[in-house]
């Protein structure tokens, strides 16, 4: 009889299947490939280890806190922007830093896509400031990929603003490519319902729990008016929008206002990263409306309700949730390499 035992998987982006090598677990003697549905559109490699760099750069994790924390002195902005960089990074051809090369001769990069503008500069920042610590440590230079790096900031800023603290898996390689036509559909919407919200996540191997972990990073999140405009002026207007909640936005964003004028999404506690942001979908204070509709959808409610009674809970969901999107689309060997400079291509 044969037990099925694993010996390697492969994730085939091109031909989206998975190959499984399974041998007789007592002999070994046969062995047969398997094909099976693709999981992922990108491969999910096994080589991500939490002490990738304990012999070309032991200190790399100090070198980047030290400097994350530099930049969060001087700006608050850099928690959400650096999340959020690192989001937009991963469901756009997987963690590989792609997102902050910048365009160049003929080609127009993915940080030039209309859903990256607005991206906050901040976050870019961070990423850069954190390579150019580490790159000052001799032993490190050329040693630690930009992707990794903006893995560890976002663990960082997330700790800096009361939210867990977690192992980061290391052992990415940055991208060889960044092209603004490889974002389109691949980014949520603001106006997104719990269906497309679910199946972009699906795509990226995430759940809908997963997905609403995620979403509660929001908590330090923000946004433009011109984002949620049709909400609070529609016709009509949103139903689902707190009316003391809906006179507030009015204020804040008034008709005409600055598309560039930015809102908390989480208008009570704003900069500390806790389970607040569920406790306002409770009572429908939710910014966008793909953050509403996960508590007004009945099968994602109750996630809400449970995160919104339990902080712990909804921690450790982030934190498996967000070590799942770390491994989405890694590049590993020939795929990638690590640049010397984050923002262009060596």
């Amino acid at each position: 009889m044969f037990a099925g035992v694993v010996l390697s998987t492969y994730v085939c982006p091109s031909c989206w299947t998975i190959s499984q090598l399974v041998c007789d677990d007592m002999q070994y003697s046969f062995c047969f490939l398997s094909l099976s549905f693709c999981l992922f559109p990108y491969p999910t490699l096994a080589q991500l280890k939490n002490n990738y760099y304990a012999n070309t750069c032991p200190n790399v994790e100090t070198l980047v806190r030290n400097a994350v924390q530099k930049k969060f002195q001087q700006t608050f902005v850099t928690v959400p922007a650096t999340i959020r960089l690192f989001f937009h990074d991963c469901f756009v051809q997987g963690c590989d830093a792609s997102v902050i090369v910048a365009s160049s001769g003929g080609n127009t990069a993915e940080k030039d896509h209309s859903d990256n503008l607005s991206l906050a500069g901040d976050g870019f920042d961070t990423v850069i400031k954190a390579k150019e610590a580490v790159d000052a440590d001799p032993k490190c230079r050329n040693k630690v990929s930009c992707a990794d790096i903006l893995a560890l900031a976002t663990r960082d800023v997330i700790a800096l603003a009361g939210g867990p603290s977690y192992a980061v898996e290391l052992g990415r390689l940055d991208g060889l490519t960044s092209t603004s036509s490889s974002v389109n559909g691949k980014l949520p919407q603001p106006s997104s319902n719990l269906k497309q919200l679910n199946s972009l996540f699906a795509a990226n191997g995430l759940s809908q729990t997963d997905m609403i972990a995620l979403s509660g990073a929001h908590t330090v999140g923000f946004s433009h008016c011109n984002r949620f405009s049709s909400r609070i002026y529609g016709n009509p207007v949103d139903p689902t929008l707190n009316k003391t909640y809906l006179a507030q936005l009015r204020s804040q964003c008034p008709k005409n206002v600055d598309p560039n004028i930015a809102i908390n999404i989480d208008p009570n506690t704003p900069r500390t990263f806790d389970n607040v942001y569920f406790k306002n979908l409770q009572q429908r204070m939710g910014l966008l409306t793909s953050d509403q509709v996960l508590f007004e959808d009945s099968s994602s409610r109750p996630t809400v309700n449970a995160w919104a009674n339990n902080k712990q809970a909804f921690e450790n969901a982030f934190v498996t949730a967000i070590t799942k999107l770390g491994r989405v689309g890694v590049k590993t060997g020939r795929n990638g390499n690590i640049r010397r400079n984050c923002g262009a291509f060596n």
